[in-house]
């Protein structure tokens, strides 16, 4: 007779069985997206870090001044401490081997700046040819300071594209034409524009000569800057740059009478102790998005594993009919493992394939402070969808090895 009640639960048996898989699967698609959306992001903010960092040389090294904060040798705390020409030749020459680019600066920040009718204030730098290779600046029209106009003492001057638009109204070619600086005629002689945009274009470069001598600066300098010949690799670098550091700023202390504890007189940045400490802090980012992730996609596999008990659960009677029919214990592995491996395998690349394109359309479009195109390698997404299917595969091998065991006698008097 035809039992209508037991095909309904049958059927409602079924439905709760899809169900349970479809929500697990998308579970496991849920833990792929989100690893791969949040490694992206991780990738995102270390091509935002190294953005900021290709601005300038990523191996600058600064030195400036300040006061003393302490007695040393009957000389009293607050003493204003001043970099000298001297200072500069005496590390030039010491290290010249080493040195991969250096420059010496005087600034005046504010400075009149007259062009015909026009006027404005901008920070004049006193600088050697070098720095331009420091500051990573490129020439868009004419040239940059060279040593001659440095011997020469000479009145020329190389603007930004921001001045230039600024002040010359945008001339088409503002090279030859002439500005003042302090009253003074100079020439120009170049334009130049900076990686890091319009913030670091509000300076105008003259010699260093030249702007010692018409500021009234004597030998005094504002600041040093330096980049060390790379080493093979990064530590060593970085090793380097540290020892050259620690010893300028030993040399400088006994130079000016510092006291040598006095952390305040002589100060130094160093643009690979940066680097250094932005990358150790993406690596602990990216290893929170790791376990933030894996630790989702874990909870989806958890899920694999439990509906794969709860389906030998509930085909008991099928599967105890499939061995009373001679079914062989691997028959019935395998007719477990495949719907693990098809949840796990579908629910995988479909998580992939959906973070993957989505990155791939906002990624290019991300440019907020420290984070530029979020992207992730396709092979290691690849190879972590892999890896889940395996571990699917491990999960729902224990219910298919449990369902393999059942005796059928028992299976049958199961209801």
């Amino acid at each position: 007779m035809f039992d209508i009640e037991r095909w309904q639960e049958i059927f409602d048996t079924i439905r709760k069985n899809r169900l349970r898989t479809v929500l697990t699967g998308i579970s496991v698609a849920s833990g792929i997206f989100i690893l791969v959306i949040l490694l992206g992001f991780g990738q995102g903010m270390q091509n935002g870090i190294a953005q900021e960092f290709e601005e300038d040389a990523s191996n600058r090294i600064g030195v400036w001044t300040q006061v003393t904060t302490k007695e040393y040798k009957g000389l009293n705390p607050g003493r204003p401490i001043r970099l000298r020409n001297g200072n500069y030749t005496y590390i030039e020459d010491k290290y010249a081997d080493e040195l991969e680019y250096k420059s010496p600066n005087f600034r005046v920040f504010n400075a009149s700046i007259n062009y015909k009718k026009e006027s404005g204030a901008y920070s004049v730098q006193g600088i050697s040819p070098e720095y331009q290779q420091i500051e990573n600046e490129f020439i868009t029209k004419g040239r940059f300071l060279n040593y001659k106009d440095h011997q020469s003492v000479s009145k020329v001057a190389v603007i930004s594209n921001k001045i230039h638009r600024e002040l010359l109204q945008g001339e088409e070619d503002p090279v030859g034409r002439e500005l003042k600086i302090a009253d003074l005629s100079f020439k120009i002689i170049g334009v130049y524009g900076d990686k890091g945009g319009e913030r670091e274009e509000d300076r105008v470069y003259i010699p260093l000569s030249t702007g010692q001598r018409v500021f009234n600066g004597g030998d005094s300098l504002n600041m040093m800057f330096f980049t060390l010949k790379p080493a093979p690799t990064f530590e060593q670098t970085l090793e380097e740059s540290i020892k050259f550091t620690d010893e300028i700023k030993t040399y400088l202390k006994q130079a000016h009478t510092v006291a040598p504890d006095d952390m305040s007189a002589i100060n130094t940045f160093n643009t690979l102790e940066n680097v250094q400490r932005f990358m150790n802090l993406i690596g602990g980012i990216k290893f929170f998005f790791w376990f933030v992730g894996v630790c989702t996609i874990i909870a989806g596999i958890v899920g694999v594993s439990n509906i794969m008990l709860i389906i030998v659960k509930e085909r008991t009677r099928e599967i105890g009919i499939r061995k009373a029919l001679g079914a062989k214990p691997w028959s019935i592995i395998g007719m477990i493992l495949h719907e693990a491996i098809f949840v796990t395998a579908v629910s995988g690349f479909g998580g992939l394939i959906f973070s993957m394109g989505l990155l791939e359309i906002i990624g290019p479009n991300v440019e907020v402070d420290y984070v530029v195109n979020p992207s992730i390698d396709f092979n290691v997404a690849l190879t972590t969808v892999l890896l889940l299917i395996f571990a699917g595969t491990l999960a729902g091998f224990f219910p298919a090895w449990r369902a393999a065991r059942i005796k059928p006698i028992e299976a049958l008097k199961e209801e």
